[in-house]
């Protein structure tokens, strides 16, 4: 049985995220509402996450002297990384010295920074259905990935991404030979560490795709047990997600592959906690994409479509308190952009989209805005989610951002 502290005393449960965004803000949100008392980092102060916590801290969470002297100093019973940016090796090495728990585990964070072990683990190690692929280290590499040699390149269209990026930043399609530099170049200046590494795919030929929300949480007995989200799907643009929609609607065998696929990467990479698995579908054929170990940016959808919100899910397995995964009502999210270069900007129109009928908009508060930054979401229910879709985009469309 789980026991929970009382925050700032002597016998506080103290959570440390590491990554402070949109997601992690609401996970801190999930973690308080059960009494825990939360520390907040991220690279930039003011970060929204920051604006919830108990402590804000801020420093270069890949730098492994600095995270260090941060998790030593805070002592925190969890370590709960939000984004991909982070010193892993450090997690690692303080994982194994008994200094803190990493969620879900180091090793899976390490794993999931970055898209070559993460890739190498599922197509490799448990020989699950992905694109074919090949990493390149140069533009030269990566033409020649492309074009190979006796029929065995890559070929067009395919896709190329920084092997560590968030949000789809960097992420393009290639056509035909004049995108291979734009592509690379692009790839270079959307990754999150520039050491100039890509992973170029196959283009397959899918009909959708989803993101599989799976939970691993402790059972009434003390073990591990697999839990599944309704299916999530999305749509993207430049491999950043702009509106998705729960549940999308699968075969039978399709959901069930989804499932096998899910399952098999996530107890691979073991521990507690939410994991947003993407997958493509085309028929009753499955071919898995990305796992992220934490909730992800198309999951904002259950915080209208579920009783229980991937956030609160996180924040309740992470603390080995028991989930519940049940839908509540089909629902839509749509993305509200920025669409302005400048801090402290101001929102009009949010009267209005909460108007449109079943809706809710969330700000995220984030200091600064870029034309295509994300700076909230507007999230309908309605039991039709087609209806939920056209109505979450026409809220989306209402919120105007504008400078001060």
């Amino acid at each position: 049985m789980t026991t929970l502290g009382t925050p700032l005393s002597l016998q506080a449960t103290k959570v440390m995220l590491l990554g402070s965004g949109e997601l992690g803000k609401e996970v801190l949100i999930a973690l308080q509402r059960l009494g825990v008392e939360t520390i907040a980092v991220d690279r930039y102060e003011n970060a929204p996450g920051q604006q919830v916590a108990h402590h804000a801290r801020t420093i270069t969470m890949s730098d492994p002297a600095q995270l260090k002297a941060l998790i030593e100093a805070e002592r925190p019973l969890l370590v709960v990384p939000e984004i991909e940016a982070i010193a892993t090796p450090m997690l690692e090495e303080l994982e194994a010295a008994g200094t803190v728990r990493v969620i879900p585990t180091a090793r899976a964070a390490r794993l999931t920074m970055d898209r070559e072990g993460i890739r190498r683990l599922a197509a490799e190690t448990l020989a699950l259905p992905t694109s074919p692929y090949v990493f390149c280290d140069s533009l030269a590499e990566l033409q020649a990935a492309i074009d190979g040699k006796n029929s065995d390149g890559i070929g067009y269209p395919c896709i190329v991404k920084p092997v560590m990026s968030s949000s789809g930043k960097g992420q393009s399609k290639i056509d035909g030979p004049a995108d291979v530099k734009t592509a690379w170049d692009y790839a270079m200046a959307g990754g999150r560490v520039s050491h100039g590494r890509v992973i170029v795919e196959g283009f397959i030929d899918f009909d959708y795709e989803i993101t599989q929300l799976t939970v691993r949480a402790l059972g009434a007995g003390g073990q591990v047990e697999t839990h599944f989200c309704d299916p999530i799907g999305h749509v993207q643009v430049s491999g950043d997600y702009v509106e998705s929609w729960q549940p999308h609607p699968m075969t039978p065998a399709a959901l069930a592959r989804s499932r096998e696929i899910a399952k098999a990467v996530t107890d691979n990479l073991g521990g507690q906690g939410l994991f947003g698995v993407e997958l493509f579908v085309k028929g009753d054929m499955v071919w898995f994409s990305e796992v992220s170990p934490r909730p992800h940016d198309t999951g904002m959808v259950t915080m209208i479509t579920q009783w229980q919100n991937e956030f609160e899910l996180h924040a309740r397995a992470i603390l080995g308190l028991p989930v519940d995964t049940a839908l509540k009502s089909p629902g839509a999210s749509a993305v509200i952009y920025g669409g302005v270069e400048a801090k402290g900007i101001l929102f009009d129109g949010v009267a209005d989209a909460m108007r449109v009928p079943n809706s809710d908009i969330r700000l995220f508060g984030k200091p600064e805005s870029f034309k295509k930054r994300r700076m909230g979401v507007a999230l309908v229910h309605d039991k039709d989610v087609e209806v939920a879709r056209t109505q979450a985009k026409l809220a989306a469309s209402k919120v105007k951002p504008r400078e001060a």
